[in-house]
This record gives structure tokens, sequence and C-alpha cells, in this order.
């Protein structure tokens, strides 16, 4: 995944193309770290996604602009107020940095014609999007980063604009065979890394195709290079590099099997035993590979409090389960002193007055037994101290094994919604979640008032066709599968689940058929794959029909009895399964 200056590089050519002379018609702030720019040129309209995100930068055109606030953050509102109306002049990437600067022309408030800068910083955790006065005065950042937080640069209103040179690296576009023997191989380093920490730009995988093409290990030394393997080296690093300044590019995602490995905005030959996809654009590559990985990063980063409050649920559950059990064992003397009572009531008669212990047959057992006794108590009222220890702990033994069942049944809920947690794609399945907890009482309720309207839940299970042509629908989480299992399948459909762990119903149509063998097997690994052991290399499935599925005394959603079922252990595999 490397989203380094070559990609950017293509980038910027395929703005150039698009969004020269363009005009800023709006200007969105769909995230905290992200704004959607729409472009009106040559009678098209673009979006253009600006993310800084820490975990995911981006860049690139897009279809889509997000949700977008009620209102708009401060730093959309300032963007709007210089620069929408204004025409994109220039589109350029300094010096190979990861980084794009978009010169803006508009108009001021005493319509005077004035340039301002865009710079958007992908690079990590120190990605921002900066705005800027020509002469390099911040104006403001999507991101503030004072003296405390970088000793390097600060980015805050007001503060001169700079890109920092940490690593004193070179730009790899007018570096001459000289500069590249000096100042890259003499570094005592294997000669992808002395690549790549020398040169702006260039990524790890950028360096190693480098070398593929120049038939050198990546991993050998520079020290073990000849004279005649450091000029072949530096030809191919001239020539990939004259691709980049003549604007050949080549975008195109490399897949294996049917995961996206890699993408490029050039060729890699080092991936020649991938499957290659080309495309027309590096948006298109970026907005085909990131789609499905930014909207788990995203979903996941939403989902952290939902994480906490079960996270910390969970925890104090078993903290108490465990407590519950230490007790629930320390009732298990009861019968003893039940035992004590009932033996000192019939051999009692004889004891002597002060007698710290009676020894006598236990008929229970036809042992001989010694009874401690309390020598300033008579017989009957030792009988009577063993049978009030008995009665207590028989009532502290029956509340306990309550407690202990409705906390085991309340670690599984949470459990339960853990792993409805990973299985959440949409923020539609988070709100389902939240409603959970919220009906559990883990979460409160927040009420803005009599007329505020309840949000609706639009999440739906997925769907799935069998290799046969049966629809599956899988439950993401309980009210799903509440849904799935007792409203919607008919009594004569399959039921799947992975035994004893949590997962997913899934539900497979038989319109009244016998379902094939390739079908049961898909349900399996359907039930599999989203079930909380999705990684391991087998998982036990029950399946049965679904008019022997009941609904748990506990009521809890998505929690079921159910016999007499079948059970296979299956590969949690859906690669093959066709999705609707």
């Amino acid at each position: 995944m490397a989203f380094d200056g070559i990609v950017i590089a293509g980038l910027v050519w395929e703005l150039n193309q698009r969004l020269i002379d363009g005009r800023i018609n709006k200007i969105y702030q769909p995230e905290n770290d992200a704004i959607v720019l729409t472009i009106k040129n040559n009678r098209s309209n673009y979006r253009l996604l600006l993310s800084a995100s820490p975990s995911l930068p981006l860049a690139y055109i897009t279809e889509d602009t997000g949700t977008n606030p009620m209102v708009a953050p401060n730093f959309c509102m300032l963007l709007r107020k210089h620069i929408s109306g204004g025409r994109i002049i220039s589109v350029t990437q300094p010096d190979m940095e990861r980084i794009i600067r978009f010169e803006i022309e508009h108009l001021n408030e005493m319509g005077d014609l004035c340039t301002k800068h865009l710079i958007v910083e992908l690079m990590g955790k120190h990605s921002n999007i900066i705005f800027c006065h020509p002469d390099g005065t911040i104006i403001d950042s999507i991101k503030h980063i004072p003296l405390h937080v970088s000793s390097v640069r600060e980015v805050l209103p007001g503060r001169s604009y700079f890109i920092p040179n940490t690593m004193d690296k070179q730009n790899p576009m007018t570096l001459t065979i000289e500069d590249f023997f000096e100042k890259v191989l003499s570094k005592p380093l294997s000669v992808g890394k002395a690549i790549y920490t020398s040169l702006t730009g260039l990524s790890p995988l950028i360096a190693s195709e480098i070398c593929f093409r120049a038939s050198i290990d990546a991993d050998m030394s520079t020290s073990s290079l000849s004279d005649a393997e450091k000029t072949h080296l530096f030809g191919v690093f001239f020539r990939l590099m004259e691709d980049v300044s003549e604007h050949r590019f080549h975008p195109v995602i490399y897949y294996q099997g049917k995961e996206p490995k890699e993408f490029s905005s050039i060729p890699l030959t080092c991936f020649g035993d991938c499957e290659q996809k080309d495309f027309d654009s590096v948006s298109d590559i970026l907005r085909t590979y990131y789609a499905e990985k930014n909207a788990s990063t995203r979903i996941r980063q939403k989902s952290h409090d939902l994480r906490h409050v079960v996270g910390t649920a969970l925890d104090r559950s078993r903290k108490k389960y465990d407590l519950q059990l230490k007790q629930l064992r320390d009732t298990g003397k009861r019968e003893k002193y039940k035992i004590y009572g009932e033996l000192i009531n019939t051999y009692g008669y004889g004891l002597e007055e002060g007698s710290k212990s009676l020894t006598c047959l236990n008929y229970y057992t036809n042992e001989e037994i010694t009874i401690p006794l309390d020598p300033q108590l008579t017989p009957q009222e030792n009988s009577k101290k063993y049978f009030d220890r008995y009665g207590k702990l028989k009532r502290t033994f029956e509340a306990l094994s309550t407690l202990t069942e409705e906390t085991r049944e309340e670690m599984e809920h949470l459990d339960s919604i853990s792993t409805s947690l990973d299985l959440a794609q949409t923020e539609g399945d988070l709100a389902q979640i939240k409603e959970e907890l919220i009906q559990a009482g883990y979460v409160k309720r927040h009420t803005g008032g009599k007329n505020q309207k309840k949000q609706k839940l639009t999440s739906k299970p997925l769907h799935y066709i069998s290799s046969d042509g049966y629809h599956m629908y899988v439950g993401k989480n309980n009210l799903q599968n509440e849904e799935l299992t007792f409203k919607f399948a008919n009594g004569g459909d399959w039921w799947f689940h992975s035994k004893g762990i949590p997962g997913s119903h899934v539900i497979v149509k038989t319109n009244g058929d016998e379902l094939p063998d390739a079908t049961f097997e898909e349900a399996a690994r359907l039930a599999a794959f989203y079930s909380k052991n999705r990684k391991s290399e087998k998982v036990e499935i029950d399946y049965i029909q679904r008019k022997h599925v009941k609904k748990a005394n506990s009521g809890k959603p998505g929690f079921v009895i159910y016999h007499t079922n079948y059970s296979m252990m299956i590969e949690p595999d859906i690669s093959n399964i066709k999705q609707e």
C-alpha cells in the first residue's frame, strides 16, 4: 500500500488535466480530518476528496460527498469564505514530496484578485490540510500542531509554512549519477533501504522494484555492488524517473486471488505472479483499492466508544463471575454442617457438660467422625448452630446459583455484541448495535425533547446466492439475527450457527425444496466466516430446520435453544460465494 511520491506525481498530473481553470462550487467537511471540493470545469463536475486521516490519508477524485454535518466546522466555513467560487490555476508537487499544493485565484471582499494556497500533506500520522497566503503565512489548518506537540514545526494561524527536511533526503528528479553513488550507494545499508531512505517520495516498494528491474537483490549490501552493477542500477533508476517526469503513468492494481495486494501508478514487474488490473486514472485505483479499507477503518474508529462500553462491561462481568464462583464453591460445606447437626441430635444426649468434641458413627458413611463443639453451649445449642450455618449456606447457594447463571448469560450476551462490532460494515450496523446496548441498559438513550425524531435503523442482513441458486441471509448483529430467525424464516428453511461461540445466524430459504449438499456447505462457510472464530482453520457449525429453533428464556435478542441438530467442521472461506 505505497501511497508514495510516485503515486502522488501521477495523481497531480491527472488533477492538472481535469481541474486547471476549474471553479470551486461547493466545499464540504464530511469528517473532522477531510474536506470535499466540488469543482466545475469543461462542463463537468468533479468531487475532490482531501483526507488528512492519520490512518488513511488520501486525495483523489470521487463520486461520493459523504455524510455532511448539519453545521459546517470552522475550517470548512473559512475555506468557503475565501475560495468558494475561486479558480484553480495550478496543482503541483514540490520535490517529489508526499504533498499536493493547489494555487487558487479568487476575489477578496474588496473585489480585488487574490491568490491562496491549499496544501495537502499526505504523511501518515503527520498528515494535514493547510491554508496559506502566497508568502507562506498560515491562515488556518484542519489540524493545529502547537510547539509542545512538534518541536520541528508549528502549524498554527500566523506561523510561516515550510516543509521540514528532517531526514536530509534528495530529490530523485534532479539526482546525477555522481550524487547517486555518493549520497545513496555509499551508505552502509542494504541496497533497497539505501534508496528509499535517501530519496524523497520513494517507498520501499519502489526501491524493491528498481532493484528487481536491475536484477539486484534489494537485501544485499551496497558495499558488495561492483561499479558495473552500480552504473546499471542508476540507469534503471534514471529511466523510471524519466517515465515519471514525462507522465508515462500506468495505474494498476495487483491481485492475489481475489484480494488486492498492491497498487501503483507505474507497472511493477516484481509482481509478475499476480493478476493485474489496469485503470484509466490514479483516482480510479485509489478509489477502488481503498473503498473497503477506508470503510472498515472509519467504522472501526466510529465503533470505538461502543467497544469501550462493551469491553468495560465484559471485564466487570468476568470479575463478578469469578467472585461468584468462588463464593459458590465455599457453600459446598453446607451439607457437612447439616450432618453435624443431625448427629449431635442423635448422639449428644450422653455428652458431658463442657465437651469440646463429639466422636460418633456417621450413619451416612458408616465411618467414625469427630465433630467440633463449643464447650460453652449445650448439645441442643451446638446442633442449632450447625443447622443455622447450613440454612445460611443453602440460601446463599440458591441465590448464587441464580446470580451466577445470570452473570454467565450476561457475559455471553456482551461477547456476542463484541463479535457484532467486529462484523459491522456500515454506520447502520453500529446504530443497531447501539440500540441493543440501550435496550440492555448499558448505554443511556439521549433524548432531545418531544419533537426529536427517533433514528431509523436501516441496516439489513447480508444476502448471498448459493452455487445452486438458493438465497442465503446472514445477520450481522443480534437484532438482525432475531429478525431473520423468528420473523423472516419459515419453518422449513435451514438455520446455521457456529457451535458454542458468538456468530451470525444464517438462514437458507428452501422454497420447499430439499437442499443440495453444496448449498449446505456454502451456508456453513458463511456461518463460520461470520463468527468469533473466523480466523481459525476450521469452525464447527450446527445446522437444523428453523422450526426446531426456539427463543431462549433469557429474552436477549438472537439467543436461541435447539436440540437434535446436525454438525459439520468447515473452513471459514467465502471467496467463491456470490454476494448480492
